[in-house]
């Protein structure tokens, strides 16, 4: 038996103290019915915060793709809104829904599946290369699901009139790119969305350990839902902001290759030019995705919670207890 079975056990002995045995939960963590719940929750959760976000990320690819007129965010925002109208500012909210949703689902039900998979096989592993291992599988098959939708969501945010969202833009571009169209970024999406996810949820994870450990001192069963979900809410900050540095690079690289300013990725990385690579739209997306993760991670903890179930992460000390009682 791995030391994440075990600390199964523990986190059920831990919730009957805690609630005398009255709460009920929804379903049992790590059954078929709690991945369900975690592949809707992440679903709701990544749809509902990159809607709201849309047009931060209207002006972030125009940034990307045309840094000399969109060179600042307010002076942005108004180049558009002055040009366009303000409907351009939600210009591709259907591909941020649909699309960031799916993948959602995807990447925060998988990350829980194989972070449990990967505990009880990999035993002698120490935890952060699980949740690089684990974040890693679960990103990839997401951003499959995601890539189809991402490619008309920029297109359409750049491109006035190729199309005016899925409906119209998913036939148009099959018809002048074919299949491969809707993939010719998926090598560059896994560049961005790789270190991107396998940072922020080993980030989230260790936050939310130190969290408890230094600044509450307190166990996480031991603590209400609003601590849990405030604690939630500081690591999922954290976690958005240093994810988006290290990504920051491939996400120029992904509006560079859709919007046909470059063949490939080395023909797209000597246009932007190395410096750069790190720095063009970096502010614009710390604003978007810092608060963005944030929300995912609140709105996914809180169904959780709600579920009755504990809130992600901080398990650290509970999985060396377990695994130390095995040895």
């Amino acid at each position: 038996m791995g030391f994440w079975s075990l600390n199964v056990e523990v986190e059920k002995e831990n919730q009957r103290k805690m609630s005398g045995g009255a709460e009920r939960r929804l379903c049992e963590e790590f059954s078929p019915g709690y991945y369900a719940l975690c592949t809707v929750g992440g679903m709701l959760s990544a749809g509902t915060t990159h809607l709201a976000i849309t047009p931060l990320d209207v002006l972030k690819v125009n940034m990307q793709v045309n840094p000399i007129k969109y060179n600042a965010i307010s002076s942005g925002f108004s180049t558009l809104w002055r040009e366009q109208g303000p409907s351009s500012l939600w210009r591709g909210w259907s591909g941020k829904f649909f699309g960031y949703g799916i993948q959602g689902g995807c990447k925060f039900g998988l990350y829980e599946y194989f972070k449990k998979f990967y505990s009880d096989v990999l035993v002698d592993r120490n935890k952060s290369f699980i949740f690089f291992l684990s974040s890693a599988s679960a990103q990839v098959f997401a951003d499959v699901a995601l890539c189809p939708f991402e490619a008309v969501k920029v297109r359409v945010q750049t491109q006035p009139s190729f199309a005016k969202g899925l409906v119209d833009g998913f036939p148009k571009l099959y018809k002048t790119e074919g299949f491969a169209g809707f993939y010719k970024g998926l090598f560059p999406l896994w560049g961005r969305n790789l270190p991107f996810s396998m940072i922020m949820f080993s980030t989230f994870e260790h936050s939310v350990d130190l969290l408890y450990l230094k600044v509450i001192q307190s166990r996480k069963e031991d603590c209400s839902r609003a601590q849990q979900l405030g604690v939630t809410c500081l690591a999922g900050y954290t976690a958005g902001a240093v994810g988006t540095v290290i990504s920051n690079p491939a996400d120029n690289v992904v509006s560079c290759l859709y919007n046909k300013q470059a063949e490939n990725v080395m023909q797209a990385v000597k246009k932007i030019g190395i410096v750069n690579l790190f720095t063009r739209s970096l502010p614009i997306r710390i604003t978007l995705v810092g608060p963005a993760v944030t929300l995912q991670w609140f709105i996914y903890d809180s169904i959780k919670v709600l579920s009755g179930l504990p809130a992600s992460g901080g398990l650290s000390r509970r999985l060396e207890d377990a695994n130390a009682s095995s040895a």
